[in-house]
């Protein structure tokens, strides 16, 4: 079982031209490292309580962050993580013959 990574800050950020969503835990700190890497329209929030990026995602668009482009790369990346998260769900196949062995075993007894 892996523990996910929590984020107290989220948000979106602008680079070259493209639009993705961005988490961290220290909001000046990334800030600044956006900054220097040449970020623009940059929109980071403090999040209520430290969330998976999933979760973070799901806060963002209560918000109401669901406009141009900085509401397209929220969108984008909660149906990748949503994606993610439904294939990691763990997934049991029972054989008939397995059912059907049990139903003996109690038949029997």
């Amino acid at each position: 079982m892996t523990i996910e990574k929590t984020f107290t800050v989220a948000g979106t950020a602008t680079q070259n031209g493209v639009t993705k969503a961005r988490f961290a835990n220290d909001l000046v700190a990334r800030i600044k490292i956006l900054n220097k890497a040449g970020c623009t329209d940059i929109n980071l929030i403090e999040l209520p309580t430290p969330m998976t990026k999933l979760q973070a995602l799901q806060y963002l668009q209560t918000l109401g962050i669901t406009e141009g482009d900085a509401g397209h790369a929220v969108a984008e990346k909660l149906a990748e993580k949503a994606r993610v998260a439904k294939a990691a769900e763990v997934r049991v196949a029972v054989k008939p013959s397995a059912l059907k062995a049990k139903s003996k075993d109690k038949q029997e007894a």
